[in-house]
């Protein structure tokens, strides 16, 4: 039963959708509207089952409001997933799902995620205007989010480690980056250029090896992406990769990586910090595609003032690792306290 979900945390809505003709299922996760409409991308993925699905529905989307408050914006959070089954991605699937979220009268507004593109989200459109991330031309707001999200990794790994390093720049710094798509690719272009030193990993082999060669990083498989030698670990690609044997295994003095739900289950952020690792809250660290989307959605500000307004994930996280070292708590946790302050709960 949906309320008896481990992940369910007094979601607003959860909304299941199908259209036979075009093959779409999907579920949209309203998880709360205090702040304003649950804003959040849609992922298109194959799940091993519908449970499986339904999880990752509500963890990204309460995760989403936890993001959107943090950031100081004026939405809620929800999430949506898109069953990739056997259908395939097409014009009449993106239509139907944007006529699903038309039919939430704005309560949820939708944006790309895992497996879409703003090329999608442009298809989409045509069936709902609650939706953003939509291709941006002049310096607007807008367009793909990916690299809004790597530069608020990056900016948010500065604040890391500043704290847990005493370094000021990321000259000699090694990282080990797990995922290298839009955004993890992006967070290793930025470190190469600041003079990081990279290990890489992705599961497109092809990918990783292409990244490893253009910005001279070492590349291993991403079974052992964790247990790499590194001053920080990078997760950019999927969640849950934070449980018990991978945290006994890493050997990193820094978590920070723009994955949503690094931690696999509540208990992980205190085994974190029994290590002596400093953890950058995941849904803090990668606001800068929520950002940007925001922005484009209320038609408030520019490229430059997403820009400005992703500078600010550096000071946040500086406060919360001095709020955890205040009162020895873990840093997710000092972090959920201030999120579900901010959305009323």
């Amino acid at each position: 039963m949906l309320f008896d979900a481990p992940d369910y945390d007094a979601h607003e809505a959860v909304h299941f959708v199908a259209d036979p003709a075009s093959g779409l299922r999907a579920i949209v996760a309203v998880h709360s509207t205090h702040r304003g409409p649950a804003a959040g991308g849609c992922r298109w993925w194959s799940y091993a089952d519908d449970a499986a699905a339904l999880t990752d529905a509500l963890r990204l989307s309460r995760g989403m409001s936890y993001k959107n408050a943090m950031a100081g914006l004026p939405m809620g959070g929800g999430k949506a997933v898109v069953f990739r089954d056997s259908a395939t991605k097409s014009e009449a699937l993106l239509e139907a799902f944007g006529a699903a979220v038309e039919s939430l009268g704005g309560r949820y507004v939708t944006a790309e995620d895992v497996g879409m593109s703003d090329a999608d989200m442009t298809v989409i459109a045509r069936r709902t205007a609650h939706v953003s991330g939509l291709p941006a031309a002049g310096g607007a707001a807008g367009g793909n989010p990916g690299p809004s999200t790597a530069q608020g990794v990056f900016v948010g790994m500065r604040a890391a480690v500043r704290h847990a390093l005493g370094r000021d720049d990321f000259a000699g710094v090694h990282v080990a980056i797990q995922g290298l798509g839009s955004v993890g690719g992006g967070v290793a272009e930025r470190l190469k250029a600041a003079g990081a030193e990279l290990t890489v990993a992705d599961l497109d082999e092809a990918r990783a090896a292409a990244v490893a060669t253009a910005l001279g990083a070492r590349r291993v498989d991403v079974t052992e992406i964790t247990r790499v030698a590194a001053d920080v670990f990078s997760p950019n690609a999927l969640g849950a990769v934070l449980d018990e044997a991978t945290i006994a295994a890493l050997d990193v003095r820094i978590v920070a990586g723009a994955a949503n739900n690094q931690l696999a289950t509540p208990a992980d952020g205190a085994r974190v910090q029994a290590r002596g690792i400093l953890y950058a809250p995941d849904y803090v660290i990668n606001a800068g595609g929520i950002i940007n989307v925001v922005a484009e959605y209320l038609g408030r500000g520019d490229a430059a003032s997403v820009a400005a307004s992703i500078a600010g994930i550096e000071p946040r996280l500086a406060a919360i690792f001095a709020e955890a070292d205040a009162t020895g708590q873990a840093t997710d946790a000092v972090a959920d306290a201030q999120a579900r302050r901010l959305i009323g709960r």
